[in-house]
């Protein structure tokens, strides 16, 4: 499988939290794609928005188990979610998390809404569920998991959580979750959920989706329209449904065909196998950060992580990694490191001794 992917022999890849691979498989399906449209010009495209994008739409919502007619293809996360919350009346209550990525909290602040916090340590659950209650919250948006240290929210408490505030919408980043695990989105407690699936998913620049529960288009008033929410019928106009709002102009096929392509890819080596691989490579990492002393408290703390870890060190030491052709990122005034299902046991033993020759 690592042959797929080569970059691999170059190197210590540890940043799919920044960017996901290109393979080889892909990258043939592009080169095909585009030859087809040099070939072909009009027709072949016609044919692929018209035949291919419902295809793709089916795809993405069996992988995760939406139902299709609740799932938006958008290009990325950022823009389904700005054209999500013009929709959303302002006099909701929004509960955020303390240093999640920007582009889930700036939109909720940028547009006036009363906006609490829930700090971000090993009790996050707890501290969410003390501000739901204390605040009046009505809206919880969320990274399922958390971009700079890799804590991932436990879905068991956002069920019980939901049982308890039945009203209350919880909508969920996926970007740095979707193609780490076997997820089931209409089993989940989640209202909504948004992801740009260049990481973990493989699929490269320019795709993504935003999935709903029944119901969500009761209490979002969506503004977002155009020609081909309507798919292209003049007459449409007054009959888009929900999901369709937050795709008002042309989809790529080729961007949304890596899409699909990826998720194939994916479900042939199977989500559960990929789901038991990053279990160990996460319990391994964490165990030899956390005897360096590398480890913040509210990651050593949880019992369960993902694969993304954020280290101890400054820049001599991201310099070290550099030269010793590891590839990570500097986040949070620390380095961030993140293992997908490519990378081995044994590549996090060649950091640990980078480490401790430091």
């Amino acid at each position: 499988m690592r042959k797929q992917f080569p970059v691999l022999s170059q190197c210590i890849y540890a940043n799919t939290a920044a960017s996901g691979l290109l393979y080889d498989g892909l990258l043939e399906w592009r080169q095909e794609h585009d030859l087809d449209f040099l070939i072909g010009g009009s027709r072949m495209k016609m044919k692929a928005m018209i035949e291919g994008i419902p295809e793709i739409r089916k795809r993405v919502g069996h992988f995760f188990n939406c139902k299709v007619e609740n799932v938006a293809l958008v290009p990325n996360f950022s823009l389904g979610l700005n054209m999500l919350l013009d929709g959303l009346d302002s006099k909701h209550r929004i509960l955020l998390i303390e240093s999640d990525y920007p582009s889930v909290n700036w939109p909720f602040e940028d547009r006036g809404f009363q906006v609490s916090y829930a700090k971000l340590d090993a009790d996050l659950e707890a501290n969410i569920l003390e501000k739901v209650k204390s605040d009046d919250i009505s809206v919880l948006a969320l990274s399922i998991v958390q971009w700079v240290n890799g804590i991932q929210i436990d879905m068991d408490f956002l069920a019980t959580l939901k049982k308890e505030f039945p009203n209350l919408l919880i909508i969920a980043d996926g970007t740095q979750f979707c193609g780490m695990t076997d997820f089931d989105f209409e089993a989940s407690p989640l209202d909504i959920m948004g992801t740009s699936a260049y990481k973990w998913l493989l699929a490269g620049y320019g795709n993504g989706f935003m999935f709903f529960k029944d119901g969500v288009e009761d209490r979002i008033a969506l503004q977002s329209t155009g020609f081909n929410a309507a798919n292209g019928n003049v007459d449409g106009k007054d009959n888009v449904r929900f999901a369709k709002r937050l795709e008002p102009g042309h989809l790529d096929t080729l961007n949304f065909g890596s899409l699909k392509f990826s998720l194939e890819f994916l479900n042939g080596i199977g989500m559960k196998t990929i789901e038991r691989r990053l279990e160990v490579l996460s319990k391994k990492a964490k165990t030899a950060f956390t005897e360096l002393g590398l480890l913040e408290e509210s990651v050593v703390g949880r019992s369960s992580h993902s694969t993304i870890f954020n280290i101890k060190g400054d820049d001599a030491l991201f310099q070290k990694f550099v030269e010793n052709d590891v590839v990570c990122s500097q986040r949070g005034g620390g380095i961030r490191l993140s293992f997908h299902f490519y990378n081995t046991e044994a590549e996090i033993d060649a950091i640990v001794r980078i480490l401790k020759t430091g």
